[in-house]
């Protein structure tokens, strides 16, 4: 039976929305964890340390944007109070640890993903064909996942890259370091522009690590 060719991209458009509900969730969970283990609470509070999407979604970035078949999105950020910190980590030191969990929660579930599929090209490949449905599911989430990761690690605020540089910034350096943050809404409208062009190489040099991992697990597959 052929589907109409809106149905067909309703279809394509789910695929997007459920890694990219799973991978937000994961991403903003992360930061709440790392929080909670360096004494602050604030987030847990709140009800965002949870694998509960809905906790977590915005509408915009969460729901209309990957249901439009935009193949990127965010989710409500988390509350931290660096000021709950425990005395073993610098307030510096913990934004940066909570900063980059999110980010690598990314990298965890990328490989993660490549894993699984690499194993099922191994016992059931054609099951993960590119062209079906659940083979395009662990693809989309593998990109999810390395554009997120990638992109939230550009030194911009708010992104989490830039808590990871203010963590690392020496001193005499500060002051640069806030004139450009203060750029910062305009350089992140430019980057979310410009960001596939910003991404590519990054993303081709990450994509060809998974290609490398898939070979390893499933070498007659690939």
């Amino acid at each position: 039976m052929n589907l109409p060719l809106n149905l067909h991209s309703f279809l394509g458009n789910v695929l997007i929305f459920l890694p990219m509900l799973l991978s937000l969730t994961v991403h903003e969970f992360a930061h709440a964890w790392s929080a909670y283990q360096l004494g602050d609470d604030t987030a847990a509070r709140a009800g965002r340390m949870s694998l509960n999407p809905i906790v977590h979604i915005d509408v915009l970035g969460t729901l209309i944007l990957p249901l439009l078949g935009v193949p990127f999105g965010w989710a409500k950020p988390v509350p931290v109070n660096p000021v709950r910190f425990n005395h073993k980590h610098s307030m510096a030191t913990g934004m940066m640890i909570t900063a980059a969990a999110g980010p690598l929660s990314n990298v965890l579930l990328a490989i993660l993903s490549t894993v699984a599929l690499g194993i099922l090209m191994r016992v059931a490949p054609a099951a993960v064909q590119f062209d079906t449905p659940f083979g395009r599911l662990l693809w989309l989430m593998i990109e999810i996942n390395v554009v997120l990761a990638l992109f939230n690690l550009i030194p911009i605020p708010p992104l989490d890259g830039s808590r990871i540089v203010d963590g690392l910034m020496p001193y005499r350096w500060r002051g640069a370091w806030e004139r450009f943050s203060a750029l910062a809404p305009f350089l992140l409208v430019a980057v979310i522009i410009f960001g596939g062009v910003l991404l590519s190489g990054p993303e081709a040099w990450a994509m060809s690590l998974v290609q490398r991992l898939l070979t390893v697990i499933a070498p007659a597959a690939v």
